[in-house]
């Protein structure tokens, strides 16, 4: 294995958003065991959506997620068991009315890792083969943009808020005719560290010159890990675009807490309830990651990481008074946990296999870059 030059090094000592989740979160540990006090529960968070299962904070799927949404906020979806057989995949494929490309994701996530665009049916046969787990396919969203946007409503009050928006700047790069695709990754410290697993997907391909000009979008999804820039966006915040989030939560039976991930194709569409397609609702476990801005600092993300820990802990509360949700016993969040760390092994596993065919495989994707 390659060893990381060391100005990526420095780069992510200096740059707090690479820091380990632990050191990140560390003095919102100790607010989090006040708010266990208060609540007498380690797993208070449970409540904050009571539709959701533990309040999206673990071993929610994805799927049933979906199913509180109303139908024409996000992409046409289904749930593939990772038992089915292989041979009926087709044919369900086609019965569905899907059309590659799609997108492929586990239905319990992990961050998203494993979530695939998936170009052809021997592409879906072969994630199918290697998931050891339940995962869905979804109709690629066709609209440019992408947001974060963090939602919040208390139980008893009639209209909810948006408390940050973030947008996110995929792995793009843009040619100049002379230099090759890996030269033009090496230009920009985020996207260098992610060559490695660039040139295990695309190999070759990233020898090639890019035309000057040509825009080239190397990771599709909104991903940090995979490279993507948040950007702190929280100007967009507008009332028309607050009534319209507000109008779309307020139809999701039991939502109060969350980030929903929006793919869109103008702001002002968007604000007129046109052209979007919710990608994900995140509960529990979500980010206000417009904090992940790269001119934000460390002491602006605790502040923003408290003050949304309260107002999980204060909208989990109501809810937990009105009887309207219950906070999980000890021995079931216990039990919960060990799912997820049981489930984010097997997509660890997934992702080990994938890469080790991607080394294996000649290259692929030449044509598609």
């Amino acid at each position: 294995m390659k060893k990381q030059p060391f100005y990526l090094t420095f780069h992510k000592l200096t740059h707090w958003e690479y820091w380990p989740f632990q050191l990140t979160y560390a003095p919102i540990y100790i607010l989090w065991i006040y708010y266990s006090i208060k609540a007498r529960s380690l797993f208070f968070f449970n409540a904050v959506n009571p539709s959701i299962k533990n309040g999206g904070f673990v071993m929610e799927s994805k799927k049933k997620v979906y199913e509180l949404i109303p139908e024409r906020y996000y992409p046409k979806t289904s749930l593939i068991a990772q038992n089915r057989k292989t041979s009926t995949l087709e044919n369900h494929m086609a019965t569905a009315g899907f059309c590659y490309p799609v997108i492929a994701k586990p239905d319990v996530g992990l961050r998203g890792a494993a979530v695939r665009k998936i170009h052809s049916f021997s592409a879906l046969k072969s994630y199918h083969q290697k998931a050891s787990f339940d995962y869905l396919v979804q109709d690629f969203i066709p609209y440019p943009n992408e947001i974060g946007v963090f939602y919040v409503r208390y139980p008893n009050q009639q209209k909810g808020k948006i408390t940050g928006i973030v947008s996110k700047e995929p792995l793009c790069v843009i040619g100049d005719g002379i230099l090759t695709i890996a030269d033009l990754i090496k230009k920009t410290p985020r996207f260098h560290i992610q060559l490695p697993k660039l040139e295990q997907e695309y190999k070759e391909a990233l020898k090639r010159v890019l035309p000057q000009g040509k825009k080239l979008n190397l990771m599709p999804y909104g991903s940090h890990s995979r490279g993507a820039k948040f950007i702190d966006s929280s100007h967009l915040i507008t009332e028309k675009l607050t009534s319209q989030i507000d109008a779309v939560c307020q139809q999701i039976k039991g939502f109060y807490y969350g980030r929903l991930d929006i793919m869109y194709r103008s702001i002002e569409e968007l604000e007129a309830g046109e052209n979007f397609m919710i990608v994900e609702l995140n509960g529990a476990k979500s980010e206000p990651v417009h904090m992940y801005d790269p001119n934000h600092s460390l002491f602006f993300a605790w502040r923003v990481l408290a003050r949304h820990i309260t107002y999980l802990y204060q909208i989990s509360r109501i809810n937990y008074r009105q009887k309207s949700a219950s906070y999980l016993n000890y021995e079931e969040g216990v039990k919960q946990l060990r799912a997820h760390f049981i489930q984010n092994r097997k997509i660890v596993k997934f992702k080990k296999k994938q890469n080790h065919e991607l080394r294996k495989q000649k290259n692929t994707n030449y044509g598609r870059l």
